[in-house]
């Protein structure tokens, strides 16, 4: 039987366990990427490994969220960053100097290699044929040290495409569509591959968007082809010597096939408050719009702000919205600036914003007050833009402008005819504001400003773990639920002691403050625990506040290893209905839960005192047991390294 493009690049990295779908496996990182509001704990991660020189290929640290420097803390985080990344051999693209995934892309992404990224849209890289992979900060701190990547044998599923874009549709109607297809959850245990002929006609950067947003399906990576268009892309950015051309056999076997027409797609929109609750963008059309944001790792690229630009010259931004365009690279920034379109984009009355992450993180332009703000953005999770009222809808670029220019929902097509953009014989490339790491490492002293607070420290898993539910949740909660982003919070992610105050607290505000009366406990959740983004501070927080175990019908799987990795034991209810039973402040027991792990036993028993046992299950491998009963990787690994010395 063939390959598949992902399963071709996972043998040939594989250095543990075997292909089987669901089976625990360990593969070899050749790059790793980090961004300032995830980086600054991973690499105090690292240090604490006590590894000289990272061992990867190569490894870059970006500064792209935490750009609006209102206090000391970010830019303490900046001087941080920037001289780890000189002492431990790691590349840093300064602030400015672009969104990671953008940059990356367009710099460093390698067909048929590994990316480990501490953010969950590292798979863009699979626009160029590389399996990029978002994780948690620890888990990319360790493959920094040379240590393998684990996850579940991935399922592949094939998105077989055919035909060609029709004018005004992109592909950012080919992902919502798909996400109409599988849902925010369907894409969990599964690499999303895209074959068929429809392929050929999408660019490098259609491919990246399109990558991009399959974290939102819950899939561990997304990847095309490395092909004619990839080696065009490639030279034209001065790196065809990297170009490997990469197919899947014809004889390749998938998990699941899904079959989409191009020819047939229309404009698509992503309705509030998931990425998921996708219609056409005709069943919407008129409705008011007060904000437009065009911009972040989806749509950014130099495709998307032509197209912009093209649409809006000799055009007046309407008068009731607030249109703001952010560059996804100064690369892009700069070739606007210098062909015109940036010029278009001003007299339009557009407001240009750096080239970082911004309001796609609520790192500013928070929408007024039960606004409707059309995003060409990747999440529209309530409250994420900094305004809780907000309706925030998620669309393409084209269908973005349109609702700039008319002041409500408009199908693009309504335009005319659409503007022609050319890809570029040559990119303009200055990697000046990328710094390689220092000849002269010992020479470099490294950086920590008062706000960067050490690692806080965890313990061994108990043999009983008992204490109060703190906080029943719902279906698909997110990491922005539990761990909040925003320019208030995300400044404190190098200080767990003053960003734990915040764990919840878009829920339940007073959420920390019974954690630390009540000395900790426990969190029950319904489907989909911990989707969204990779930030592992939604468990790093909960374990400095004493969350013991997270109970959930099921789990998001970065989350879910983000709390292994910091002690948390991730439980499932072995019969969803038990979900009912259980409430708020109950008082609970599991009794010997630390000797069931260690004798390998599936099934734990959880007590509250009245109610019959409820059964839960971990479905933890042997490796993750070990991991969670030392209290999380960091002591895992420091344990395992003792005993090899």
């Amino acid at each position: 039987m063939g390959l598949s493009i992902a399963q071709k690049i996972i043998k040939e990295h594989l250095v543990e366990g075997k292909m089987i779908p669901g089976e625990e496996i360990a593969i070899r990182i050749d790059q790793t990427l980090t961004q300032d509001a995830t980086g600054t704990m991973a690499y105090l991660q690292f240090e604490a490994m006590g590894v000289p020189r990272v061992r990867t290929k190569r490894s870059v640290s970006y500064v792209d969220h935490n750009t609006l420097q209102t206090g000391f803390e970010n830019a303490d985080d900046h001087a941080y960053l920037q001289s780890v990344a000189a002492k431990y051999g790691i590349y840093f693209s300064r602030p400015g100097n672009g969104i990671c995934h953008q940059v990356h892309l367009e710099r460093f992404d390698v067909p048929g290699e590994t990316l480990l990224g501490s953010d969950s849209h590292t798979p863009t890289a699979g626009g160029l044929g590389m399996l990029g992979i978002g994780s948690g900060g620890l888990d990319v701190a360790a493959a920094m040290a040379g240590e393998p990547f684990y996850m579940p044998m991935p399922r592949i599923c094939l998105v077989r495409l055919t035909g060609k874009l029709q004018p005004w549709v992109s592909a950012k109607d080919v992902i919502l569509y798909v996400l109409s297809i599988l849902s925010v959850k369907g894409g969990v245990g599964k690499i999303i591959e895209y074959g068929g002929e429809g392929v050929a006609s999408l660019s490098a950067t259609d491919r990246a968007t399109i990558a991009n947003m399959g974290a939102e399906l819950g899939a561990t990576s997304s990847i095309f082809p490395s092909d004619e268009v990839t080696r065009k892309f490639m030279a034209a950015q001065g790196r065809e010597h990297e170009w490997l051309e990469l197919s899947a056999d014809l004889d390749a076997e998938y998990d699941q096939v899904i079959e989409i027409n191009l020819d047939a797609l229309e404009p698509m929109i992503a309705r509030p408050h998931m990425p998921d609750n996708v219609c056409k963008v005709s069943e919407v059309e008129g409705v008011k719009v007060d904000q437009v944001a065009i911009g972040s790792c989806t749509n950014s690229s130099l495709r998307d702000l032509m197209v912009v630009a093209g649409v809006l010259k000799g055009r007046t931004v309407h008068p009731s919205v607030s249109l703001v365009i952010s560059p996804g690279s100064r690369q892009v920034f700069e070739m606007i600036a210098r062909n015109g379109a940036l010029a278009d984009l001003i007299s339009s009355g557009a407001r240009i914003l750096e080239s970082a992450c911004g309001p796609c993180i609520g790192m500013g332009q928070a929408p007024k007050t039960n606004a409707v703000s059309i995003r060409t953005f990747n999440r529209n999770f309530e409250g994420r833009s900094g305004t809780k009222s907000a309706q925030v809808y998620l669309a393409g670029p084209e269908v973005a402008v349109a609702a700039a220019i008319f002041g409500e929902i408009t199908d693009p097509r309504k335009l005319g005819d659409p503007p022609v953009f050319d890809i570029p014989e040559k990119y303009l490339v200055d990697d000046r504001m990328i710094i390689p790491p220092s000849k002269d490492p010992d020479s470099v002293e490294i950086i920590r400003g008062p706000n960067i607070k050490p690692l806080p420290e965890t313990e061994p898993l108990a043999e009983t773990l008992s204490g109060k539910i703190l906080l029943k949740v719902g279906d698909n909660i997110t990491t922005d639920d539990i761990m909040p982003a925003g320019a208030n919070i995300l400044p404190l992610r190098s200080n767990i002691p003053a960003i734990s105050e915040y764990v919840f607290s878009r829920i339940d505000p007073d959420f920390a403050k019974r954690a630390r009366e009540c000395g900790g406990g426990f969190v029950l959740g319904g489907e989909n625990y911990g989707q969204g983004s990779s930030r592992e501070h939604a468990a790093l927080a909960p374990m400095y506040l004493g969350i013991k175990a997270v109970i959930a019908k099921s789990f998001a799987r970065i989350h879910r290893q983000n709390l292994i990795n910091f002690g948390i034991l991730p439980l499932i209810l072995s019969d969803p209905a038990d979900y009912e039973r259980l409430k708020q402040l109950d008082e609970i027991e599991i009794p010997g839960v630390a000797g069931a792990l260690r004798q390998g036993k599936p099934t734990v028993e959880l007590h509250t005192g009245t109610e019959p046992t409820i059964l839960l299950t971990h479905n933890l491998s042997q490796r993750e047991r070990e991991v969670v009963l030392a209290g999380g990787r960091l002591n895992y690994i420091k344990h395992r390294a003792s005993n090899d010395n």
